[in-house]
């Protein structure tokens, strides 16, 4: 993955001239020793920046004097935390966020009174604040994050659960947004499920940059024997997987195409990429791309199979929400004995840490019938070991001008199911209900994973900040 540096919070403090802006002065220095010390940045008016000293927003004027600071810091803030110690002044914090015009998700968290300190010295009433901070967001068209409670303490430890969501979503919102999705070749002929809409990816901010396959291919075959850059790739598979004695003359080949394919990845600034693994690398350069994109994926650098650009996307969206290596899968097969079980499995791209045992490389099981294994070499072998994944979906659907999903989560288990390539046998509760909104939706036949739980934050980013149409299963 690109290091884009740490994450950096704008932080707004709110408060109201009727209440005690001391409670503000706590809730400041709470509230940044949490964002320290889960390693994020972050930028706020100076204490002494406004009259209550603690740089706590109570005016209009407070709120320009943020906005300002927020604009000469847009390029570092990649989200919005507004706190509210107490009731706060929502003309302030709606003038810091409008006019700074950031476009980027916002989280209104707000501190709970306690019933034995409502005197005029200590109450807060920042259970009604919220309402009326939530109500002017909803009013200049702002979407925001709210916590899981209404209102609790700075102290609690709800704090640090809800600013790391927060920075997921951000993560998830501001990397699509500004998404490079790299396209090396066209789409094979006989995979028609997979066309995608550029123009409609790019109007969520999504970009598709495209390369000719040929190109690659003889970028490869320029690399010389000898180049050291190509012996630590070939030392790198051997490392990576278990080579058959059989293919080590190929392993130079296919080094070779890992390594051009990583150098245009590197120097076209590329998050995702889609790549023509079907059938023309195998007919004119002689090797598969499955362990290439598998190393990619463990890199945390999305690859998807047969040229599904919108998979990529789907898989980088997974990336964003959990920080682990995604895999694109097939919805396969059923699975005889239980109907919420099917069979989900690729040739082999599936990334190392999504496998059980030590992984192994070999022949493509279905091209290479027709074209002969010492063509297609290249597939990883391996079972997907047991556990819970987030599955995720997009398509552009062009006669209705928009990008659609589906969302949801399941298990995979350890059950055996003899057939070459990455195996998972996954359980999806309702399956048969998902499997015909799939069908009667027209999407495709491939499915994003990664091995947590990152439902909630996908469906945050996606209903309220990307505006896409989802279906989100249980």
């Amino acid at each position: 993955m690109k290091n884009k540096g740490k994450m950096c919070f704008g932080v707004i403090i709110g408060t109201r001239a009727y209440f005690n802006s001391a409670l503000a002065k706590d809730v400041r220095k709470q509230l940044l020793k949490t964002l320290s010390d889960e390693g994020y940045d972050y930028v706020i008016l100076p204490e002494d920046a406004t009259p209550t000293g603690s740089s706590s927003i109570e005016t209009r004027e407070d709120g320009l004097k943020c906005a300002a600071l927020f604009r000469e810091n847009r390029d570092r803030i990649d989200g919005i935390i507004v706190s509210l110690p107490n009731f706060g002044f929502e003309i302030g914090i709606i003038n810091a966020i409008h006019v700074a015009g950031l476009n980027v998700p916002v989280m209104v968290q707000a501190c709970d009174d306690e019933n034995d300190k409502v005197d005029l010295d200590s109450r807060r009433d920042a259970f009604c604040g919220k309402i009326s901070v939530c109500n002017n967001l909803y009013q200049y068209g702002i979407p925001f994050t709210d916590t899981t409670l209404h209102t609790y303490s700075i102290h609690s430890d709800l704090l640090m659960k809800d600013i790391n969501r927060f920075a997921a979503i951000c993560r998830v919102v501001n990397g699509l947004r500004r998404a490079r999705i790299g396209a090396i070749g066209t789409r094979p002929a006989g995979f028609q499920t997979v066309r995608a809409s550029e123009k409609i990816l790019q109007a969520s901010g999504i970009t598709v940059i495209p390369v000719d396959l040929s190109e690659i291919i003889e970028a490869a075959r320029r690399i010389d024997d000898d180049d050291d850059a190509l012996l630590r790739k070939i030392d790198g598979i051997r490392k990576y997987a278990a080579v058959p004695e059989a293919y080590d003359a190929k392993l130079p080949l296919q080094a070779k195409f890992g390594l051009a394919v990583e150098r245009w990845i590197e120097s076209n600034d590329i998050d995702a990429v889609a790549i023509q693994c079907w059938d023309s690398l195998e007919q004119n350069y002689g090797c598969a791309a499955c362990v290439t994109m598998s190393m990619l994926g463990e890199r945390l650098l999305p690859a998807a199979c047969e040229m599904d650009i919108a998979g990529a996307v789907a898989m980088y969206a997974l990336m964003l929400a959990s920080g682990l290596p995604p895999a694109l899968l097939d919805w396969n097969n059923n699975f005889a004995g239980d109907r919420n079980k099917c069979v989900c499995t690729h040739c082999g791209n599936f990334p190392k840490s999504f496998i059980a045992n030590d992984i192994r490389l070999g022949t493509l099981g279905v091209l290479g019938r027709t074209m002969g294994k010492v063509n297609t070499f290249g597939a990883v072998y391996g079972k997907v070991k047991e556990g819970n994944f987030t599955f995720f979906r997009i398509s552009t659907d062009d006669t209705k001008g928009c990008i659609k999903s589906y969302l949801g989560e399941g298990t995979i288990t350890d059950e055996p199911y003899d057939m070459d390539g990455c195996i998972a046998v996954t359980k999806v509760d309702n399956l048969q209900t998902l499997m015909k909104y799939i069908c009667r939706n027209g999407f495709e036949h491939h499915v994003a994973m990664c091995r947590t739980n990152v439902k909630d934050i996908l469906d945050e980013a996606i209903v309220n900040y990307l505006g896409w149409k989802i279906y989100v299963h249980s």
